[in-house]
């Protein structure tokens, strides 16, 4: 074989390979038996719940800090699983840190951010992700895996601030366009603010959040997964 005549196969990450595979075998068993997600009962189905602090805003060129992650499973956190991930820091913006506290040389254990990769691939699996606001920590993420190379996030995702605002507000009434923090939800539903500003500490307040709209949203114990999308 001649030198121009020779293919080069790109090598993934293992953890890319199982999380791909994952998705695929998923998809092959929805063939089986139709979509999946429309018999799916709130108990049967893990929600991964989960944020991020970043050195800012630009989902582009800032970089994650942190990310933390907890599973709610029966519309209860599972505490036993969870994540919390501190990521060793090539670009750091000083002046974010008044906000989430997290400082480049700080006293924690620190992963690179490919390692932070698979293990946040590993712990969402194929799994429903929640956040609040949670474009932004998606699109951080995604950005993540495009600097090593690797696609884009698979997971089905929802946003508390929208199952909120179906909630308090019906379909085409004007308060739809307001937009919610999460210090308004957490006041509103009487959750209390532990550990704001972190990325652990978010995602428990978020999925306490999540539970408690869930639990409202489901008043007829008649609503299912699927309708958690519409």
């Amino acid at each position: 074989m001649g030198l121009f005549s020779k293919t080069t196969t790109k090598k993934y990450p293992a953890f890319w390979k199982k999380y791909i595979e994952a998705f695929a075998e998923e998809k092959s068993r929805a063939g089986f038996l139709g979509n999946t997600l429309d018999a799916k009962t709130l108990a049967q189905t893990r929600f991964v719940v989960f944020d991020t602090e970043t050195t800012g805003l630009d989902y582009k060129k800032d970089r994650i800090l942190s990310l933390g992650g907890v599973a709610v499973i029966d519309n209860a956190v599972s505490v036993t699983d969870s994540l919390e991930l501190y990521l060793k820091q090539d670009v750091y913006n000083p002046e974010s840190a008044a906000i989430h506290g997290i400082l480049k040389q700080g006293n924690y254990e620190k992963v690179n951010e490919q390692d932070a990769i698979g293990q946040c691939l590993d712990f969402i699996g194929t799994d429903i992700l929640v956040g609040h606001h949670v474009g932004f920590d998606v699109a951080v993420i995604n950005q993540s895996l495009k600097r090593n190379g690797l696609g884009k996030l698979k997971n089905r995702v929802l946003d508390t601030e929208i199952l909120y605002k179906r909630l308090v507000h019906p379909v085409n009434h004007p308060l739809q366009e307001k937009r919610y923090s999460l210090d308004e939800l957490a006041e509103a539903l009487k959750i209390p603010l532990h550990d704001r500003h972190t990325s652990a500490g978010d995602a428990l307040i978020t999925a306490l959040a999540f539970i408690k709209v869930v639990h409202k949203l489901n008043s007829d114990r008649r609503l299912k997964v699927k309708h958690l999308f519409r």
